[in-house]
Parts: structure tokens; sequence; C-alpha cells
């Protein structure tokens, strides 16, 4: 039988939280699988105990109660690890959340070697695991991509499954400041939410609590690995008020599931985490790793757009930072509106934020795009989702077909707007070649150099139409065409656009707002349709201008 020596600060007998119920979760799945699982607490390891354990594998958790934390060094020269990483030991401060990006200076990484050195670090999380990996620049880490529940206590939860729900809002008091209760209060009483505080309770009785509200508000004030709460508030068909500080929202499966569907799903991927533990034990690393190399870095500057939806954001971010070539740096556009004045956007990775007390409208981004300092731009539609590879999509196209991409680009068959070839290029049409169009929307890729072409005519209208106008602007000054790469139908990953009809259609689009009409939104853009011909722009079926009475 296989001997496994479990190292950590403290087991469920003594401690009950969120990492020792995983611990404990693991040891029990490995005694099933006929290892012999002998459990250490950290201030019970000496030298002798490591010369006891010899060749025999060790998995390492919380390690801060080693009776001498030098023993890390002898454990990292001396024993066959992993470690399951709960609560980034990495760091001095435990806290990558007030560090740009998550990635801490250099002075503030520790037991970088111990880290590096070990056979596998198991995280909890996509982003978990991603920020352990760039700030140590190791490749041994292992996305686990779930926490752990034991079966009697998904039992509990799908058990509260009928209780009614006739409370509004849930805050879980703690007097652990970085749990956020007091900045939960502060976000119920500033929006005038009824809320209830709760607790201390033990787990159950929480659970109780928790299944009878239709919300949880839960700002944690620190990178969470995973946040088992946020979780069980889903299990629980809770909506889930929360900030960005939480792994399990990274997982791309966290949206997609809710209620007695998300208890099953998290019952089958227990055993999938499970077996990617014992397949490290057992020396089965293949495809294990997060390749934390594999995305290339290449010189463009992202602009994103907040205005009605700043609810997109978390999920647009995910979708940069999973491209598989890397931009060099994330910008956030802010358009004042009401929708978005009380939103938090520190938390989400943006390198810069242009955070506005007037609405610039579409041509805004546009001018701050101006103070990039890379080749390319992108920019993105707040109801746009890109496919991992459309970076490279739009790299790629640009060495035959070089001008504007697009993720969404019409051919004009007439002078109005709404006299387009019937179908759209891009993500509508699923064009399996690249295409020429007359301009694109949702999302443009381009060289910076040829914002300059933009500012060369006053527009129109500053309303509206700076898809037209960019693409007019650049043909008449730069000679430069506007095209749609491919976006097969079998590879959604090259599409520029991914929840196209799911985000964008709905009252708060532009062409949908009750604050401008449906006539005057389109009358404004046949003006500058028409201003753009009038002014020689050569369309893709030659459309000549309507004559202006």
């Amino acid at each position: 039988m296989k001997k496994i020596y479990f190292i950590a600060d403290f087991f469920v007998d003594k401690i009950r939280g969120g990492g020792e119920i995983v611990n404990q979760i693991i040891i029990e799945n490995l005694r099933k699988k006929k290892y012999n699982v002998v459990c250490l607490e950290g201030q019970n390891v000496t030298p002798k105990t490591l010369e006891e354990i010899g060749s025999d594998f060790v998995l390492i958790a919380n390690f801060i109660h080693l009776s001498n934390l030098s023993l890390l060094d002898d454990i990292e020269k001396k024993c066959n690890y992993a470690i399951i990483e709960h609560d980034h030991k990495y760091l001095k401060t435990r806290d990558p959340s007030p560090f740009k990006n998550y990635i801490a200076p250099e002075n503030q990484i520790i037991n970088k070697s111990f880290y590096a050195n070990a056979k596998a670090v198991f995280c909890q999380s996509t982003i978990h695991a991603k920020v352990v990996s760039q700030n140590l620049n190791i490749d041994n880490v292992v996305n686990l991509g779930c926490s752990l529940w034991g079966d009697d206590e998904l039992d509990h939860l799908e058990s509260l499954l009928d209780h009614k729900k006739d409370q509004d809002h849930i805050i879980v008091s703690s007097t652990n400041k970085v749990k956020g209760t007091e900045k939960s209060i502060s976000f119920c009483r500033r929006k005038n939410l009824s809320y209830n505080l709760v607790g201390p309770l033990g787990w159950q009785d929480l659970m109780v609590q928790l299944s009878k509200h239709k919300n949880l508000v839960f700002f944690s004030q620190v990178l969470e690995t995973f946040c088992r709460l946020v979780l069980e508030a889903k299990m629980l068909n809770c909506k889930v008020i929360t900030n960005g500080n939480n792994g399990c929202t990274s997982e791309d499966w966290f949206k997609d599931y809710t209620g007695k569907e998300l208890i099953d799903f998290v019952r089958q991927k227990k055993q999938e985490v499970l077996s990617k533990i014992e397949n490290v034990l057992e020396d089965k690393t293949v495809d294990l790793f997060v390749n934390k190399s594999s995305a290339k870095r290449e010189d463009i500057t992202v602009i994103l757009n907040s205005y009605r939806r700043p609810y997109n954001l978390n999920m647009q971010m995910k979708a940069i930072q999973n491209q598989t070539v890397m931009p060099h740096q994330t910008w956030l556009w802010v358009n004042d509106h009401e929708d978005n004045r009380d939103y938090d956007y520190n938390n989400l990775g943006f390198d810069r934020i242009f955070n506005n007390d007037y609405n610039w409208k579409f041509y805004g981004r546009f001018a701050a795009a101006l103070l990039a300092d890379t080749e390319y731009v992108a920019i993105f539609d707040d109801d746009t989702i890109p496919g991992a590879k459309w970076f490279e999509n739009c790299l790629n196209t640009m060495k035959t077909h070089e001008g504007i991409m697009g993720s969404a680009g019409y051919i004009q068959t007439g002078a109005r707007a709404a006299q387009y070839e019937p179908e759209r290029s891009g993500w509508p049409r699923q064009n399996e070649e690249t295409m020429r169009v007359d301009y694109v929307g949702h999302a443009w890729f381009f060289k910076r150099e040829w914002l300059s072409h933009l500012w060369r005519e006053k527009p129109p209208t500053w309303d509206n139409g700076e898809d037209i106008y960019f693409s007019y602007t650049a043909q008449k000054y730069g000679g430069i065409q506007t095209y749609c790469p491919p976006h097969p139908p079998e590879d959604k990953s090259l599409h520029g656009s991914l929840l196209g009809y799911e985000l964008g259609v709905d009252t708060k689009a532009t062409s949908n707002n009750h604050a401008v009409s449906h006539q005057q939104f389109f009358s404004e853009r046949d003006y500058c349709i028409n201003n753009s011909l009038v002014g020689g722009w050569k369309t893709v079926h030659n459309v000549k201008p309507e004559v202006q009475k």
C-alpha cells in the first residue's frame, strides 16, 4: 500500500474551515483508493520526521505552523512533494488583490523555490492558477477547477431547495475584515436594499438562512482562491451581488448552472478534481499543467467600454485574458451613466481606467486610443465577447488583407443605413473567407497610426456613426479598406463576438434605447452614410449618395 504523508496546520477535528474541509475530502478519497495516508500537523514536523518520510510522497497544504519554516528547504531537497495551495502563501501579505493585475513586486514574493520544485501546485480556480503561475513564473501549476464538498453537505443543500424565498438580501456577518461585511452593508444602504445580517452560525444553519433569501451580498476584500459561499448561494438558487475577488467566477462553467443542476455538476466535478490529484501521485501528469507561456504577447492595446452594461466587463476581461495572443495592455473607457456610477472597476485587472463624468458616446474611446503606445489597437463594444483566437485571427488576416478588421461587417446596397446585404458579415453570417466590407462594428482591430485619418474631418454628428466614419476616412485619406476576417461556423474561437444575440439585443442597445427613438437613431445613420458618400467613400457596390432635397 502506497504511503502518503499529508502535512497541514490543522485538520477538521480542530478547525472546520474551507481549506480543512477540502483537505479532509482529499484524504478520505485517497484512503478509499487504498493509499495509506498519514496526517501530520505542521507544528509536529521535525527534521527527524522528514528522515522517516524518506521516498514516500508528501502532500503539503497550509504550512504556516511548521515547527520551523526552514523545514521547507529540507522538504524541497529531500522529499517528493506537491502543494495544495489555499491562501497565496507565496506572498508576504497572502493577498495579491492590492497589486495591479494581481502581480506582486518581486520584494513581496516568498517561498518561490519551494513552489517551483514541487511535483505540482494544485490551485482551485482559473484565476488562482493564473495568479500563482504569473507571480512565480512557474509551469507546474494544476487548476483543479472547483472546490470540494462532501456528499452529506451536498445532500443538505439539496434538501433546502424547496424553501420559500421570502427574504430579499442576506449579508453574512463576520468579524474578519477580509470578508467585507461592512462593504456589503454600505452597498445595501446606498442602494436602499432591504437586508438581513446573519451570523455567526454553524454551516448547516447558515445554509438554511441562505436558502430563504433571494440574494447574497458579498464583497471579499482579498482574492478568494475559490469562495465556497458564493457557489453555495448559487446552489441554493440565490442571485449573487459581488465583486471580482471570487475565484469560482473565473470558471467557464460558473454562469451555466444553478440550483439542483449546479449541485449535480459539483458532485460530478468532485471526481474530476480528485482524479487530477491522484494522477500526480501516480506520475500521470500529461496535459494537467497550466501552460502559462502558451499565449504569445503582442503589441496590442485593448480598449473596453462601460456605459450601461458594466456587468459584462468581467466576462470580457476573461475572454481577453484567454486569448492565444495576449495584448500589451487593457484599458477601460467609462462613459458616465447612472447604471455604472457605483460599479467597482478596480479589481478587474485594467492597466488604465478613463472614468469620465460625461457621456462622450461613441468617439471617446477612439480618442483615448490616440494615447496607445502599441502598433495595434483593439476596441470592443460592451456586448462583445471575443473567441480565444480573435487577435490571432486578426493578425493573420492582416498579412493578406491589411486593413481595419471587425466582427460584424456591413456591405451597403443603398445610401440608407437599412440598405445593406441581407445578412451582415462576420459572426452573423459566419463567413469562411475574409470579406471586404464597407464598415464594421462590435469589435475593431487596426493599426494605431490609422487613427490620424479619423480626425482629418469633423464628424457630421458626435451622436452616431463612428463605425461608418472610421472606415470612410481611413479609405479616403489612407487607402485603407475594411474587412471581416474568417468566421467559420465550425471554429467559434476565431469569432470576434460569441454572444452577440444574447447580450446585444436589449433596451440598453442604442438602437433600441427609449431615450432615442428608433427612427431618430437610423435617421442619424442615414445622414452619416450619405455624408461619407458625398465625401468620396467608395463602397463595395459603388453606392451613390442620395440627392438632398
